[in-house]
Protein backbone atom coordinates (compact mmCIF):
# COMPACT_ATOMS: atom_id res chain seq x y z
CA UNK A 1 0.00 0.00 0.00
CA UNK A 2 1.29 3.35 -0.78
CA UNK A 3 2.45 5.20 1.88
CA UNK A 4 0.27 8.47 3.12
CA UNK A 5 2.18 11.59 2.37
CA UNK A 6 1.77 14.31 5.22
CA UNK A 7 0.25 16.89 2.47
CA UNK A 8 -2.58 14.08 1.30
CA UNK A 9 -3.37 13.60 5.84
CA UNK A 10 -4.17 16.99 5.71
CA UNK A 11 -6.60 17.21 2.92
CA UNK A 12 -8.30 13.97 3.93
CA UNK A 13 -8.65 15.96 7.88
CA UNK A 14 -10.36 18.75 5.68
CA UNK A 15 -13.00 16.45 4.14
CA UNK A 16 -15.85 15.50 6.54
CA UNK A 17 -16.61 11.89 6.48
CA UNK A 18 -20.30 11.70 5.71
CA UNK A 19 -21.27 15.17 4.84
CA UNK A 20 -22.59 15.46 1.27
CA UNK A 21 -21.58 19.33 0.45
CA UNK A 22 -23.46 21.41 -2.13
CA UNK A 23 -21.92 21.88 -5.78
CA UNK A 24 -20.21 25.61 -4.71
CA UNK A 25 -18.48 23.87 -1.47
CA UNK A 26 -17.17 20.97 -2.88
CA UNK A 27 -15.89 22.92 -6.01
CA UNK A 28 -14.62 25.49 -3.38
CA UNK A 29 -13.12 22.40 -1.14
CA UNK A 30 -11.86 20.57 -3.93
CA UNK A 31 -9.42 23.62 -5.07
CA UNK A 32 -8.25 23.97 -1.38
CA UNK A 33 -6.97 19.73 -0.88
CA UNK A 34 -5.38 19.58 -4.41
CA UNK A 35 -1.75 19.17 -3.56
CA UNK A 36 0.14 18.26 -6.50
CA UNK A 37 2.42 20.81 -8.24
CA UNK A 38 0.61 21.03 -11.48
CA UNK A 39 -2.79 21.81 -12.87
CA UNK A 40 -4.67 18.80 -11.45
CA UNK A 41 -7.85 18.03 -13.88
CA UNK A 42 -10.82 18.33 -11.80
CA UNK A 43 -13.52 14.98 -12.12
CA UNK A 44 -16.95 13.84 -11.43
CA UNK A 45 -17.94 10.37 -10.80
CA UNK A 46 -21.99 9.84 -10.43
CA UNK A 47 -23.43 6.68 -9.87
CA UNK A 48 -26.76 5.87 -11.46
CA UNK A 49 -29.54 3.49 -10.79
CA UNK A 50 -29.07 1.86 -14.08
CA UNK A 51 -27.93 -1.80 -15.48
CA UNK A 52 -25.71 -0.84 -18.46
CA UNK A 53 -25.90 -4.44 -20.10
CA UNK A 54 -29.45 -3.47 -20.96
CA UNK A 55 -29.70 -1.94 -23.98
CA UNK A 56 -32.64 0.63 -22.79
CA UNK A 57 -30.62 1.19 -19.23
CA UNK A 58 -27.50 2.32 -21.43
CA UNK A 59 -27.07 6.57 -20.38
CA UNK A 60 -24.41 7.91 -23.17
CA UNK A 61 -24.97 11.74 -24.33
CA UNK A 62 -22.42 15.12 -24.70
CA UNK A 63 -22.10 18.41 -23.22
CA UNK A 64 -20.62 21.65 -24.06
CA UNK A 65 -19.22 22.55 -20.76
CA UNK A 66 -19.93 26.44 -20.45
CA UNK A 67 -16.32 27.18 -19.52
CA UNK A 68 -14.51 24.38 -21.14
CA UNK A 69 -12.41 21.66 -20.05
CA UNK A 70 -8.98 23.06 -19.55
CA UNK A 71 -7.27 21.05 -21.95
CA UNK A 72 -5.89 21.18 -25.21
CA UNK A 73 -7.50 18.65 -27.05
CA UNK A 74 -6.08 17.27 -30.06
CA UNK A 75 -8.52 16.79 -32.43
CA UNK A 76 -7.64 14.25 -36.02
CA UNK A 77 -10.23 14.46 -38.95
CA UNK A 78 -10.29 12.05 -40.83
CA UNK A 79 -11.88 13.75 -44.02
CA UNK A 80 -11.87 13.48 -47.60
CA UNK A 81 -9.68 16.04 -49.70
CA UNK A 82 -12.98 18.53 -50.18
CA UNK A 83 -13.13 18.60 -46.26
CA UNK A 84 -9.63 19.34 -45.15
CA UNK A 85 -9.66 22.95 -45.42
CA UNK A 86 -12.93 23.24 -43.27
CA UNK A 87 -11.40 21.01 -40.97
CA UNK A 88 -7.95 23.32 -40.58
CA UNK A 89 -9.82 26.50 -40.38
CA UNK A 90 -11.79 24.88 -37.31
CA UNK A 91 -8.46 23.95 -35.45
CA UNK A 92 -8.54 20.38 -35.87
CA UNK A 93 -4.54 19.25 -34.94
CA UNK A 94 -4.43 16.65 -37.38
CA UNK A 95 -6.05 16.53 -40.94
CA UNK A 96 -6.35 13.76 -43.23
CA UNK A 97 -7.46 9.87 -43.84
CA UNK A 98 -4.89 7.69 -45.70
CA UNK A 99 -1.91 8.68 -44.25
CA UNK A 100 -3.52 8.36 -40.87
CA UNK A 101 -5.37 5.31 -41.20
CA UNK A 102 -2.32 3.66 -41.77
CA UNK A 103 -0.45 5.35 -39.18
CA UNK A 104 -3.57 3.71 -37.06
CA UNK A 105 -3.08 0.32 -38.26
CA UNK A 106 0.69 1.17 -37.01
CA UNK A 107 -0.44 1.98 -33.48
CA UNK A 108 -0.48 5.71 -33.62
CA UNK A 109 -3.66 6.85 -31.67
CA UNK A 110 -2.10 10.58 -30.06
CA UNK A 111 -4.97 12.31 -30.11
CA UNK A 112 -8.22 13.10 -27.73
CA UNK A 113 -11.25 12.72 -30.68
CA UNK A 114 -11.68 11.71 -33.67
CA UNK A 115 -14.17 13.59 -36.19
CA UNK A 116 -14.93 12.55 -39.64
CA UNK A 117 -17.34 11.47 -42.35
CA UNK A 118 -20.57 8.82 -42.89
CA UNK A 119 -18.80 8.09 -46.01
CA UNK A 120 -15.18 7.27 -44.31
CA UNK A 121 -17.03 5.28 -41.11
CA UNK A 122 -16.33 2.14 -43.83
CA UNK A 123 -12.86 2.54 -43.83
CA UNK A 124 -12.63 3.13 -40.08
CA UNK A 125 -14.54 -0.49 -39.19
CA UNK A 126 -11.53 -2.36 -39.37
CA UNK A 127 -9.80 -0.46 -36.99
CA UNK A 128 -12.83 -0.48 -34.11
CA UNK A 129 -10.11 -2.97 -32.35
CA UNK A 130 -7.16 -0.21 -32.13
CA UNK A 131 -9.83 2.68 -30.98
CA UNK A 132 -13.06 0.88 -29.77
CA UNK A 133 -10.85 0.32 -26.26
CA UNK A 134 -8.96 3.95 -26.40
CA UNK A 135 -12.53 5.28 -26.88
CA UNK A 136 -11.65 6.99 -30.06
CA UNK A 137 -14.45 5.33 -32.41
CA UNK A 138 -16.38 7.95 -33.77
CA UNK A 139 -20.17 8.11 -33.27
CA UNK A 140 -23.23 9.88 -34.97
CA UNK A 141 -25.02 9.40 -31.20
CA UNK A 142 -21.68 11.76 -30.18
CA UNK A 143 -21.60 13.98 -33.05
CA UNK A 144 -18.32 12.88 -34.27
CA UNK A 145 -19.93 11.61 -37.88
CA UNK A 146 -20.67 14.42 -39.39
CA UNK A 147 -20.51 15.99 -42.88
CA UNK A 148 -20.34 19.51 -40.60
CA UNK A 149 -17.07 18.75 -39.74
CA UNK A 150 -16.31 22.63 -38.90
CA UNK A 151 -18.94 23.10 -36.00
CA UNK A 152 -17.82 18.88 -34.78
CA UNK A 153 -13.90 20.20 -34.56
CA UNK A 154 -14.79 23.67 -33.02
CA UNK A 155 -17.61 22.21 -30.44
CA UNK A 156 -14.82 19.68 -29.31
CA UNK A 157 -11.87 22.57 -28.54
CA UNK A 158 -14.75 25.14 -26.97
CA UNK A 159 -15.31 22.01 -24.15
CA UNK A 160 -18.09 19.77 -25.97
CA UNK A 161 -17.07 16.26 -23.93
CA UNK A 162 -18.97 12.79 -24.78
CA UNK A 163 -19.73 10.38 -21.48
CA UNK A 164 -20.88 6.79 -21.16
CA UNK A 165 -22.09 4.84 -18.22
CA UNK A 166 -19.83 1.81 -17.12
CA UNK A 167 -20.53 -1.52 -16.70
CA UNK A 168 -20.48 -0.68 -13.20
CA UNK A 169 -23.30 1.89 -13.58
CA UNK A 170 -20.88 4.97 -12.84
CA UNK A 171 -19.94 8.12 -15.68
CA UNK A 172 -16.71 9.65 -14.91
CA UNK A 173 -15.93 13.00 -16.60
CA UNK A 174 -13.34 15.40 -16.17
CA UNK A 175 -15.40 18.88 -15.89
CA UNK A 176 -11.99 21.48 -15.60
CA UNK A 177 -8.99 22.32 -14.27
CA UNK A 178 -7.74 23.09 -10.42
CA UNK A 179 -7.01 26.60 -11.48
CA UNK A 180 -10.75 27.07 -12.70
CA UNK A 181 -12.27 29.35 -9.97
CA UNK A 182 -14.93 27.23 -7.63
CA UNK A 183 -17.83 28.91 -9.92
CA UNK A 184 -16.65 27.65 -12.94
CA UNK A 185 -16.30 23.74 -11.28
CA UNK A 186 -19.75 24.62 -10.40
CA UNK A 187 -20.69 25.88 -13.99
CA UNK A 188 -19.67 22.86 -15.70
CA UNK A 189 -20.42 20.28 -13.18
CA UNK A 190 -24.68 21.71 -12.80
CA UNK A 191 -24.51 21.55 -16.88
CA UNK A 192 -23.57 17.73 -16.90
CA UNK A 193 -25.38 16.29 -14.11
CA UNK A 194 -28.30 18.71 -15.74
CA UNK A 195 -28.05 16.71 -19.01
CA UNK A 196 -27.90 13.23 -16.83
CA UNK A 197 -31.21 14.02 -15.64
CA UNK A 198 -32.31 14.54 -19.40
CA UNK A 199 -30.75 11.39 -20.06
CA UNK A 200 -32.59 9.33 -17.62
CA UNK A 201 -33.90 6.07 -18.90
CA UNK A 202 -37.87 5.94 -18.78
CA UNK A 203 -37.76 2.20 -17.19
CA UNK A 204 -35.43 3.67 -13.89
CA UNK A 205 -37.15 2.96 -11.37
CA UNK A 206 -36.56 4.74 -7.83
CA UNK A 207 -33.55 6.83 -7.23
CA UNK A 208 -31.76 7.58 -10.46
CA UNK A 209 -28.45 9.11 -9.23
CA UNK A 210 -27.43 7.40 -6.20
CA UNK A 211 -23.84 9.52 -5.37
CA UNK A 212 -22.25 12.35 -6.73
CA UNK A 213 -18.41 12.76 -6.06
CA UNK A 214 -15.78 15.34 -6.95
CA UNK A 215 -12.18 14.89 -6.75
CA UNK A 216 -8.92 15.89 -8.60
CA UNK A 217 -6.13 14.23 -9.38
CA UNK A 218 -5.11 12.28 -6.00
CA UNK A 219 -7.27 14.37 -3.96
CA UNK A 220 -9.74 12.36 -1.46
CA UNK A 221 -13.24 12.44 -3.39
CA UNK A 222 -15.99 14.97 -2.15
CA UNK A 223 -19.62 14.15 -1.80
CA UNK A 224 -22.14 15.87 -3.07
CA UNK A 225 -25.86 16.00 -2.38
CA UNK A 226 -27.47 14.13 -4.60
CA UNK A 227 -30.81 15.09 -3.32
CA UNK A 228 -31.65 18.33 -5.49
CA UNK A 229 -30.85 16.40 -8.82
CA UNK A 230 -33.10 13.59 -8.00
CA UNK A 231 -36.40 15.13 -6.76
Amino acid sequence: MAKITKKQKEAQAKVEANKAYSLAEASALVKEITTVNFDASVDLAVRLNVDPRKANQMVRGVVTLPHGTGKDVKVLALVTPDKEAEAKEAGADFVGLDEYLDKIKGGWTDVDVIVTMPSVMGKLGPLGRVLGPRGLMPNPKTGTVTMDIAKAVSDIKSGKIDFKVDKYGIVHASIGKASFDAEKLTGNAKELLTTLVKLKPSVTKGVYIKSIHLSSTMSPGVQIDAKRFTE
